[in-house]
């Protein structure tokens, strides 16, 4: 850190710096509590200094040299990142708020350079402190605050990274209960289906040997073979019926097999049904095999449409599992580069997949997209913690029940997010406490405080967009606003 009293760069102002008098300094919140000495001290170790509208008071990669206190005027703090382009806090007029070197008190430990810019938004005077001042002033009046304030910050920062990645790894958990169940299934489907599927296979073979042993000609079995092609095409297209209507038909063809002969003929005619099989094929393949084969026929025929029942049950349920492999691929972005250009409706579904098992069946899926809305340049990875958060906190507010909506808005150069829930509602008195860190209303072990306040960083900090919420009883809003255009890359200071 630079040792030298002269304020540099913009520091510098409009005017020459003048001396406080120690009357305006104890006006100040930050200095209310000294006594005159100090005071007197204080005064006379820094400068006041006038600054024009837009004019930079410090500039964020110069040398952090002086501790800045806004006396009177408006000032606004701008910091440039890397990730997340121009992020600029509310302007402020509160004589009292500081910025700059503000952590000079750390000695060597302290960043070298302004880690933000303070720009004037007005006519500002300002009280400049050099950074080198300002720390022998912290450490030699308040030694203890010292020891507390860098214990604080250090300790502070070490327990919200052990509690950020507990949360990431209760949401990993989480998801990975959710999609596992929803993958056991299709797998417990598919499993039970290929057991199915030896057994008819096996009987399948018997019978069609046993009509070869009883000499079907080959015209005949070529006949009965065109009918089971046109059954299994059959399954799955054919006009939706009610129950009583395909029981009726159940009955009917059942009756038309025990009247033919054919053994076991009311467990023969659900499948044959279900494939659109009825009365009048049952007498076209009468005719056409002959009154000797028929009933051998039946039941092979009925195996064999069982067999394509089982096989599409199959292909369901694999195809199931495909699309659950791949939305938990989509959700965790793997083989993606970390920032890219992605579909946040594709991002938005591959959270609501993988929560499908977590989802109570009293709670309603509602989606309700802008199909007009672009890419977006974006960490996907990270919003997918935000959805998942955001939904999360949805699902718990419903209790069971209730009714969870998704929908996006395109304006202008902004993509608009939004998760709505009807649970009973943030209440005024803590609506604005929400995002604060380590804040939950949540009983104690069923929530860190910290899904708000890590999914409000991943959206401010990381993407530069807005994290708000609006409520009412029985209807609660979360938006998330995104820039549409793609963050400008801002070299890091030099340390």
């Amino acid at each position: 850190m630079t040792t030298s009293d002269t304020p540099t760069g913009a520091q510098a102002g409009t005017q020459p710096g003048m001396q406080i008098d120690i009357d305006e300094l104890r006006k100040l919140f930050l200095f209310e509590r000294l006594n005159d000495g100090q005071l007197t001290k204080l005064a006379m170790s820094g400068q006041v200094r006038s600054f024009a509208t837009d004019e930079m008071i410090v500039r964020q990669g110069e040398p952090a040299d002086c501790f800045a206190v806004l006396l009177d005027g408006e000032m606004q703090m701008i910091q440039e990142t890397v990730t997340a382009g121009t992020v600029a806090m509310p302007r402020t007029s509160q004589p009292g708020v500081y910025g700059g070197a503000t952590s000079a008190y750390l000695g060597d430990r302290a960043p070298d350079y302004y880690v933000h810019s303070l720009k004037a938004t007005a006519p500002t005077r300002m009280f400049m402190l050099p950074a080198r001042k300002f720390a022998h002033i912290v450490t030699e009046w308040f030694p203890m605050a010292m020891h507390l304030l860098d214990g604080v910050m250090s300790g502070g920062r070490m327990q919200r990274e052990i509690i950020d990645r507990r949360q990431r790894l209760t949401a990993l958990g989480t998801i990975t209960a959710g999609l596992t169940h929803e993958l056991n299934n299709p797998a417990a489907a598919a499993v039970r289906a290929v057991s199915e599927l030896r057994k008819l296979i096996r009987t399948s073979r018997m019978q069609l040997a046993q009509l070869a042993e009883d000499g079907i000609p080959p015209e005949r079995l070529r006949a009965l073979i065109e009918m089971q092609e046109a059954c299994t095409e059959a399954i799955g297209k054919l006009p939706a019926r009610t129950p009583l209507q395909i029981s009726d038909a159940e009955d009917d063809l059942g009756e038309a097999l025990d009247e033919l002969g054919v053994e076991d003929a009311w467990e023969l005619a659900p499948a044959l049904v279900n494939a659109g099989f009825g009365r009048q094929h049952l007498e076209k393949i009468h005719r056409k095999v002959g009154e000797e084969h028929t009933a051998a026929a039946m039941h092979w025929l009925a195996e064999a449409v069982e067999i394509s029942q089982m096989l599409g049950e199959v292909t369901e349920a694999t195809e199931r599992i495909t699309s659950l492999l791949a939305s938990a691929k989509q959700y965790s972005q793997m083989d993606r580069a970390p920032f890219q250009v992605c579909d946040v409706h594709d991002l938005l579904d591959s959270t609501v997949a993988i929560f499908r098992g977590k989802i109570p069946p009293g709670i309603t899926v509602v989606t309700d997209y802008d199909r007009t809305l672009p890419p977006i340049p974006a960490y996907a990875g990270e919003l997918n913690q935000v959805w998942t958060n955001l939904i999360h906190n949805a699902l718990d507010a419903m209790n069971g029940e209730g009714t969870l909506t998704i929908r996006t808005l395109h304006d202008e150069d902004e993509a608009i997010i939004e998760i709505g829930d009807t649970g009973p509602g943030v209440p005024d008195a803590i609506k604005d406490r929400i995002f604060e860190p380590f804040f939950t209303t949540k009983t104690v072990g069923q929530g860190t405080g910290l899904g708000l306040d890590i999914s409000y960083r991943i959206v401010a900090g990381r993407h530069g967009g807005e994290l708000k919420v609006r409520s009412v009883p029985g209807e609660t809003w979360f938006e998330v606003r995104l820039p549409l255009r793609e963050p400008t890359v801002v070299p890091s200071p030099a340390a």
